[in-house]
């Protein structure tokens, strides 16, 4: 039993559809689940029309059609036969969001969202469902709402994971087999009521790792555009190298410090259950990708960068000078939860609480606004959060020092500076 997930990039237009059905060909004798993201940047166009539909600013059905003509393109490219059908079928999942135009919302925002976005990964899988029947194999699709039970909470559902395992193993187990393919969506499920739910933001990686816990599958692999897990972004360090081997500790050390390369939830239910998961080039299917897994060892000679742009530097203080204690403390971190920001590093003095963040910029200023009720807040943009595993001292001297440095922490293992310039500080 294995279990397989693709992303965006791995199916964003025909050829890329061709090359999955390619890979999976090369394993049509083992039994596979496998979990399928929404196509290229289709999940920012599904933005597009939430937000539409929010604002009633009358470009919903632009939006739409936008989306529409994406897929029917890749529709047009894969199929020689006629697919209207498969056409009408993704339209048809519009319907209940076609008929909120032009009217004002007054509903759930983020219950919309799921709503709306989980249109992406439900067009992808039927279009490769389809091209794979195609090409000679038993394609099973499923719809992964039916499967993946979470709580109430739209946008970052907490998974029910008694109901998820009863049902996965009951209705997903009896057609699993060698001369069979399952193909779902990542990042999507529901409620006990049944409404759609999502599971963060890439969560797609977190569903494959859901789906591999409760089949006990011997492993996962996720399919990337890079020949596996790098100790730093190509784009940003040219001499970046592949790591073959990190533990589940370091993987998850990474996932926290902000690595792209795998979702911070991802290795914890495989960890429950010591599933291997493999991370390998859809590039380079062959080749051999990063292991990670309990008895992995993770080589510390090799420093792994992570660089986080965009931050917002935010330093609070009590508006009579006096000492931020617990008190303060606890009731800045319940605005913080109020308004689901993240806080990615944080440092006390005796009259200053600073952390920095990323988010939508609405949210952070919203944040800022409730802090500001009871402290003084001010705050800086465009700042940049650096963090490097496995550090020493020569690494840190190479640094960019051009810029102010406005935090710096270091443990043992891991070094972090988040840099910036002066002049853009803000009073809220």
């Amino acid at each position: 039993m294995q279990v397989f997930k693709f992303g965006g990039a791995s199916v964003k237009d025909a050829d890329a559809v061709r090359n999955v059905t390619t890979i999976l060909n090369m394993y049509k004798r083992q039994p596979l689940v496998v979990i399928i993201s929404a196509m290229g940047k289709s999940t920012n166009a599904l933005e597009a029309i939430h937000h539409s539909i929010i604002t009633n600013d009358g470009k919903l059905d632009q939006h739409i059609t936008t989306f529409n003509t994406f897929h029917y393109g890749i529709i047009d490219s894969l199929f020689q036969l006629d697919r209207t059908w498969l056409k009408e079928h993704i339209a048809h999942l519009f319907t209940d969001v076609r008929s909120l135009s032009g009217k004002k919302f007054t509903g759930n925002p983020d219950k919309l969202y799921d709503q709306v976005v989980s249109i992406g990964e439900l067009s992808s899988t039927l279009i490769i469902d389809n091209h794979l029947k195609c090409s000679g194999l038993n394609s099973i699709w499923v719809d992964a709402r039916n499967l993946i039970k979470t709580d109430s909470n739209h946008k970052e559902g907490r998974i029910n994971w008694a109901d998820t395992e009863r049902l996965i193993k009951s209705q997903l187990m009896p057609n699993v087999s060698e001369n069979s393919v399952i193909i779902t969506q990542g990042f999507i499920a529901s409620d006990q009521n049944n409404h759609t739910t999502t599971l963060g933001r890439e969560g797609s990686d977190y569903s494959a790792a859901i789906f591999a816990n409760c089949l006990n599958a011997h492993t996962m692999i996720i399919w990337k555009d890079v020949p596996g897990v790098l100790n730093a972004d190509p784009r940003i360090y040219p001499n970046a190298v592949k790591l073959n081997e990190v533990s589940y500790h370091e993987a998850i050390e990474l996932a926290y410090y902000g690595a792209s390369v795998i979702h911070p939830r991802t290795i914890q239910p495989l960890q429950r259950k010591e599933i291997k998961m493999w991370v390998k080039s859809f590039v380079a299917p062959e080749a051999l990708g990063t292991l990670i897994s309990k008895d992995a060892i993770t080589n510390t000679e090799i420093p792994s960068y992570i660089n986080q742009k965009g931050q917002w530097l935010i330093t609070i203080a009590t508006r009579d000078l006096s000492f931020i204690v617990e008190e303060h403390l606890s009731h800045i971190f319940e605005i913080f939860s109020k308004h689901k920001v993240k806080i990615d590093i944080m440092q006390n003095s005796a009259i200053h609480f600073t952390v920095a963040v990323h988010n939508l910029e609405w949210r952070l200023l919203a944040l800022m606004e409730d802090l500001k009720e009871i402290f003084q807040v001010k705050y800086n943009t465009n700042a940049e959060l650096i963090t490097i595993r496995h550090y020493n001292d020569s690494i840190i001297k190479e640094l960019n020092t051009d810029r102010v440095v406005f935090m710096e922490q270091k443990t043992r293992e891991t070094y972090r500076v988040l840099l910036g310039e002066k002049e853009n500080q803000k009073n809220s």
